[in-house]
């Protein structure tokens, strides 16, 4: 069991496999946006070292980013190797779907378990716009392919002020009402370079639901309001599905916060919306042995801050999400 000061278990860890993506969401990333040298990146043995090192410190939930998780070579072979880690229980993975028409049937084999798909908007012409590259419809197939593979399906809409905050908001609800689907709804985050166009973009939590509830009726909390994951739980009047908010900006859930994240570039990060790190993988490449790393993580994890700061105007900004893993 890995504790932090707070005494909070952190038992799930966020691994980015790459910072490349194939598309340049406008709240993500800039459209000329430049990668770092593979070499720079965890590699495949490196990547299953760490996770056998954080699944014997007591984690047991491992959740594959990016970038975009699926254009990494050889990404079935690393999701195959973390499953049959001993003291690993779930393998997830967060994509925006567009090559999962492909690749959903061989992770699925290689025991994934569940796939969180992005789609921000059902619209092609808007989701062109969003994404500045990608086809609703590839998603649409990718999420046809997932379910097929017997993968459960969460669907991520990140919400954006005057993009798609409004029809597009009710049309992604209305597929609860007849697909047993969770569609959540993010608040978008600032980081680095676009967090002007981050702040300026966010939609709170009320103000998406009364858009949807004026629309579609009223929604029924779910759990009496208890997380699931990150995400508070609602349901349409007579929907098989239910709707998730996620809103980190406005209504945080520090207190129940048990994740850490692995860039894809060795480095643990403590807190989302905080520039804490700590350097995993110099040591990993310079000889540290596992009784040494495990030391390591297990000192960052202590120091884990409590949340944000976003309140008092603390914004990280050494790095971009899409170099973070979400």
């Amino acid at each position: 069991m890995s504790l932090d000061r707070f005494g909070r278990n952190i038992n799930y860890l966020r691994i980015s496999l790459t910072d490349r993506c194939n598309l340049r969401c406008v709240y993500c990333m800039p459209e000329d946006m430049t990668f770092r040298p593979r070499a720079e990146l965890l590699q495949d043995d490196e990547i299953l070292r760490l996770v056998r090192i954080f699944a014997e410190l007591g984690f047991h939930k491992f959740r594959l980013t990016g970038g975009e998780p699926t254009v990494r070579a050889n990404v079935v072979d690393i999701v195959r190797g973390i499953s049959q880690t001993p003291g690993v229980r779930t393998v997830v993975m967060t994509t925006n779907g567009l090559l999962l028409a492909r690749q959903a049937q061989a992770l699925a084999d290689a025991g994934l378990r569940r796939v969180n798909i992005s789609i921000d908007t059902v619209d092609p012409e808007k989701f062109r716009k969003l994404t500045r590259w990608g086809k609703v419809e590839d998603v649409w197939e990718g999420i046809e392919a997932a379910e097929a593979a017997g993968l459960e399906v969460k669907l991520n809409a990140v919400v954006v002020r005057n993009y798609n905050d409004r029809e597009d908001v009710v049309q992604l609800a209305a597929l609860t009402q007849k697909r047993n689907w969770q569609v959540r709804f993010i608040e978008m985050m600032p980081f680095g370079d676009v967090a002007d166009f981050q702040q300026a973009g966010i939609v709170p939590e009320a103000e998406l639901r009364a858009t949807i509830a004026e629309a579609l009726g009223p929604l029924e909390l779910l759990n009496g309001g208890a997380l699931d994951g990150e995400a508070r739980l609602y349901r349409l009047q007579d929907g098989v599905g239910r709707l998730g908010f996620i809103s980190t900006v406005t209504e945080p859930f520090c207190a129940g916060c048990t994740r850490v994240r692995l860039t894809a570039d060795g480095r643990l990060r403590l807190c989302l919306l905080r520039e804490n790190e700590v350097n995993l993988l110099d040591p990993l490449r310079e000889g540290a042995s596992d009784a040494e790393m495990k030391a390591l993580i297990e000192e960052a994890i202590w120091w884990k801050p409590w949340g944000h700061s976003l309140d008092e105007d603390v914004i990280p900004l050494n790095r971009v999400m899409s170099e973070i893993g979400g």
